[in-house]
């Protein structure tokens, strides 16, 4: 395949030719209105899944996932990614009632009071409370524990081919994606990385804990060549994207791109279709 993505977080019920039905029609907008239209074909689209990793052992479509409630998330990772989560959302929307010095203690009371406030978010549009605690659980999954990133990143690593021309990677994906391309930035031959509402940048919980840590310097690894380009896409309210500069975190080299997602911040579509998402992966084509 040519073109690789990566999903983000909350696909653990899915698989990854329902996620190609939506990804692709949008890739291929996005495409065109960068002026590239039919520069790659379904054929050439691929998706490396690892929702599956997510999702309980033993239980049926039918059942459906867990119930998951506020007073499931758990102290130390998860109520710190919460709590950032909350801080960026109040900052980009004056309808997100913000954190003060009593609500930031992580008491019991304090994931209820972050998830009420986060439900006023576009990042909640269309999300439950359950779906929202297992995002938390997910990212906290996959950076803490080894085992599970060591599968998340292999699902990656087996589908990069040297026909594979392009990576697109949303959310957490992007994470695993990045970790993948390092695991191998002397062999593959990926020409354009794209990331699209990436949680990269966020530094004591996810840039600090990345594989290869940053080097020396301070500054995150370069996952490939001198040649590889890399365009990060970021809505103003998608609070996954908490810091939406990626330069500071892996040098000057990382184009950034602000994009209006509307009313979902954080959906890959939207992200998908913009021209700029078009100009970043029509790049990387030969």
């Amino acid at each position: 395949m040519r073109v690789l993505c990566v999903h983000g977080m909350g696909q653990q019920l899915r698989g990854e030719q329902q996620l190609l039905g939506e990804w692709v029609p949008a890739l291929k907008d996005g495409l065109g209105r960068a002026g590239a239209g039919g520069r790659v074909t379904d054929g050439d689209v691929g998706m490396a899944f690892y929702g599956d990793l997510f999702r309980p052992p033993g239980q049926l479509l039918a059942v459906g996932e867990p119930v998951l409630r506020a007073g499931d998330v758990a102290m130390g990772f998860e109520t710190e990614l919460l709590a950032a989560w909350w801080d960026s959302a109040a900052a980009a929307d004056p309808v997100v009632v913000s954190p003060t010095a009593e609500t930031l203690a992580r008491t019991p009371e304090f994931t209820q009071k972050a998830l009420r406030a986060l439900s006023a978010s576009p990042f909640m549009a269309g999300l439950t409370l359950r779906s929202m605690v297992g995002d938390l659980k997910q990212v906290r999954g996959y950076m803490l524990d080894p085992a599970t990133r060591l599968k998340a990143r292999r699902r990656v690593s087996d589908l990069l081919t040297e026909e594979t021309q392009v990576v697109v990677a949303h959310s957490l994906g992007s994470v695993v994606a990045y970790e993948a391309l390092c695991a191998s930035r002397r062999r593959h031959r990926v020409r354009a990385f794209v990331t699209l509402g990436s949680p990269l940048g966020i530094a004591n919980l996810i840039f600090e804990r990345l594989r290869p840590p940053p080097d020396g310097t301070g500054s995150g690894v370069w996952p490939g060549t001198d040649a590889l380009t890399w365009t990060n896409l970021a809505d103003a309210a998608d609070v996954v994207a908490l810091e939406k500069d990626l330069r500071p975190a892996f040098g000057p080299r990382v184009r950034n791109v602000r994009t209006h997602n509307g009313a979902h911040a954080h959906d890959v579509r939207p992200y998908l279709t913009e021209k700029r998402t078009g100009e970043a992966i029509a790049a990387g084509l030969w």
